[in-house]
């Protein structure tokens, strides 16, 4: 063989020997490892951790708790542009290939070689599935060989739709966000079926990296992937010309908070959590388990808006306290700096209240920059509310200036204002008084900062809206809304009291004389229930008012108790008022009706005894009439005269209360078909200013919610029960024409309302 051949010959056969020698190695790997991996059963039988929900009664979703928020969807039930979208960007030759896309790879090795580094990937969406079930992130290549092996295996045994169906709800989308449908709810609150191309291209570039293109945490590298997928679809077909120039001028809304539901009920979430928690702790958060609570949307809403309204009205009447902190602009070079953006991050919006930075100042105006790139310009009534921090007289530490942090939210027209955020907190609870059943709970004024429940954990005294109580004990006690009290100055001696002596003084500290229980009741004149309390009794008190489930304990027998002066929480005071409100049953709160099991089967439900059982009965259904009147009256004439002259209504009862040194605020009243409470306070008690009353702080937010749930709700009063006498009242000038007496309790003489005079509106 001549010596120019053998040199040709000699090296191809040496490397035809090192292929064949490979090829064998490569088959017994093979033949090795194949038969060795995983079964694919977890695949073919996937039970994905699906997490706890929790829905309000008309089913809206208001709550969800697990490591993996998901939201497991049907391949059919994917939209064909959410699937274009996650095929431009990830694998556009997925029905094409066997599982590794060899062109892909070719494709990429040349970029990589090209560009002098490795570069570009060529996973198919089928390496991903094997990878997300099966293994680890490591990049060997023992790994690789895995990987792609049990991809063969994973497309001889699943239809290409069963793959895509296992990507679109087992991929990681950041935000705790595994699959595209629950992306969709938790970046843009909607459902896939609702996305536009825009969304869905946004949602199909996470995949790559989570955290890089995760919209809320860097919007302008979200925006780069975005558009490189709508290219994709657009170059492959999927989107025609308009449709890709419209989808790359579309804005999007994307939802910074991503424990944002549809509506706020995050304290009646957080209460279902605990239960089902502690109903079933082993897989509590990752079997899918339903909790339905007994709240209604509409309800919620107008609660939820109430007592921010209350909030808002209240902090305003104070004013304004000036810059929540400062923050260094010295490295920020323009108004679109994403510096500016950086130093947002770690402050986040409260609902509609939305940090901003001031970049100018002026007595005039403030141009602020808010998170995104938008700058707001404040003046004329936007600026109002902080005018005295813009002067150069106000606090340094306080003042408006350029790199202060401020809130901003926008007012009724739309317009932007400066805002600040509330101190105080208030609760609000409201409720079916015949089942029982919580039609809305708010338990503070904001969950994110304060997790703690005014409703059902704060105890708080509650001040003369506990005066029902003993009215209704002392009707118990003979007397009768016509009995005449006198409203006079009284001292109780240290030898009465066993301490101090103890000179209670009226709200208003004015005395009109004698009255009748009734009025007293309607313009809340504290001697008229501390006088009232001395005849019955404080021990028989005491005992009676367990009647309405409150805790004796909390309720020493002191004549104090006359005015509140014990601890109640919102919870006990709606399930007390139910009482009055239903005729005289007792009834148990509850607030979720019943668990359901992924496979929709009834894991707990909810038993509720109706009002109407007289095993049930907690006062005398005559005491529920009476008191019913006593405390419409209150409503019409007394220091809750707002309710009905702001409803149109004579159909509502309740009270207000005022603490001593006005540290609580409360107003609890009802309608035959619901009844509310409202509260609102400091966590550590303080004076919450002078004139704010029950009447002033917490009825207002008790009469939005029930100028809301009551719209279309006719006037309903309660029927009379046997055993009443109505007896004319001849000469009164406010208040019921006759009068209720018990049957065995007439008196002699037909009462007559004795002259109090005109002392202005009854407050407190």
């Amino acid at each position: 063989m001549p010596t120019a051949l053998r040199w040709i010959l000699y090296p191809l056969a040496l490397v035809a020997g090192l292929v064949a020698i490979g090829v064998a190695l490569l088959a017994i790997v093979l033949a090795l490892a194949y038969p060795n991996l995983p079964s694919l059963e977890v695949l073919t039988d996937y039970q994905p951790k699906i997490p706890l929900r929790v829905y309000s009664a008309d089913g809206a979703l208001i709550g969800e708790f697990g490591e993996e928020r998901r939201a497991v969807v049907r391949i059919a039930d994917v939209p064909e542009v959410m699937k274009q979208a996650i095929l431009s960007a990830e694998d556009e030759r997925f029905y094409q290939h066997g599982g590794i896309d060899t062109l892909g790879v070719l494709r990429a090795a040349y970029s990589n070689i090209v560009g002098g580094g490795k570069r570009q990937g060529a996973s198919t969406i089928t390496q991903q599935v094997a990878r997300n079930f099966f293994l680890s992130a490591e990049k060997t290549y023992t790994r690789k060989l895995y990987e792609a092996l049990l991809s063969f295996k994973i497309e001889a045994n699943l239809s290409k739709d069963q793959i895509l169906e296992l990507y679109i709800n087992q991929i990681f989308l950041g935000q705790r966000a595994y699959g595209f449908a629950a992306a969709a709810q938790i970046y843009f609150g909607k459902s896939l079926h609702d996305l536009t191309a825009a969304e869905a291209a946004m949602l199909a570039g996470l995949p790559k990296a989570p955290s890089a293109y995760n919209p809320v945490v860097n919007p302008k590298r979200a925006r780069l992937r975005q558009q490189y997928v709508l290219r994709r679809m657009h170059e492959l077909g999927y989107l025609s010309d308009a449709q890709h120039e419209a989808a790359l001028k579309q804005t999007l809304v994307v939802k910074r908070d991503a424990s944002e539901f549809s509506v706020h009920a995050e304290y009646v979430a957080e209460m279902a959590r605990q239960m089902a928690a502690e109903r079933f702790p082993d897989d509590v958060y990752t079997r899918g388990l339903r909790v339905y609570t007994t709240i209604l949307k509409a309800d919620q809403e107008a609660a939820f808006a109430s007592v921010r309204r209350g909030v808002f009205d209240y902090d305003r009447r104070h004013g304004y306290r000036g810059a929540e902190a400062y923050l260094d602009l010295s490295e920020v070079k323009s108004e679109q700096d994403e510096a500016l953006d950086e130093l947002l991050q770690d402050v986040t919006d409260v609902d509609d209240l939305h940090p901003a930075i001031v970049l100018e100042a002026s007595a005039k105006q403030i141009r602020a920059y808010r998170r995104g790139g938008e700058v707001v310009t404040l003046a004329g009534d936007g600026l109002k509310f902080a005018a005295r921090m813009l002067d150069d007289k106000a606090p340094p530490n306080k003042r408006l200036k350029r790199g202060a942090l401020i809130r901003v939210q926008r007012d009724d027209k739309g317009a932007w204002q400066i805002a600040q955020m509330p101190e105080v907190e208030a609760a609000f609870l409201s409720a079916d008084p015949h089942s029982g059943a919580i039609r809305a709970l708010v338990g503070g004024f904001d969950f994110n900062r304060n997790k703690f429940n005014h409703v059902t954990q704060a105890w708080r005294q509650p001040g003369s809206s506990f005066k029902p109580f003993i009215y209704s004990a002392s009707l118990e006690k003979g007397f009768t809304p016509a009995t005449i009290i006198e409203d006079e100055p009284i001292v109780f001696p240290a030898s009465v009291t066993g301490s101090q002596s103890w000179e209670p003084k009226n709200y208003d500290g004015k005395y009109e004389g004698p009255m009748t229980m009734r009025t007293g009741l309607a313009k809340s004149k504290n001697m008229i229930s501390i006088r009232v309390l001395e005849k019955i009794g404080v021990q028989y008190a005491q005992d009676y008012i367990t009647r309405f489930g409150f805790d004796a304990d909390k309720h020493p027998p002191y004549l104090t108790m006359a005015l509140g002066a014990g601890s109640v929480t919102p919870w006990q005071m709606v399930s007390a008022y139910s009482i009055f409100a239903n005729g005289g049953y007792r009834i148990t709160p509850f607030i979720v009706s019943e668990i359901r099991d992924e496979k929709n089967h009834v894991l707990a439900q909810a038993q509720p005894t109706p009002a109407g059982d007289e095993e049930l009965r907690a006062i005398d259904a005559r005491n529920a009439y009476v008191m019913d009147s006593m405390m419409r009256d209150v409503t019409l004439y007394g220091t809750a005269a707002r309710a009905s002259a702001t409803l149109k209504r004579r159909d509502l009862a309740g009270k207000t209360g005022t603490t001593n040194e006005h540290v609580d605020a409360w107003f609890c009243g009802y309608q035959q078909t619901v009844v509310g409470c409202s509260w609102i306070g400091f966590d550590q008690p303080k004076n919450l200013g002078n004139g704010e009353t029950g009447g002033t702080a917490a009825l207002p937010t008790w009469v939005n919610y029930m100028s809301r749930v009551l719209k279309n709700v006719p006037e309903s009063f309660m029927p009379q029960p046997d055993g009443l006498v109505a007896v004319d009242a001849p000469g009164r000038a406010k208040g019921p024409a006759k009068e209720m007496f018990y049957k065995e309790n007439m008196p002699a003489e037909p009462p007559t309302e004795l002259p109090t005079g005109d002392s202005g509106p009854a407050v407190d």
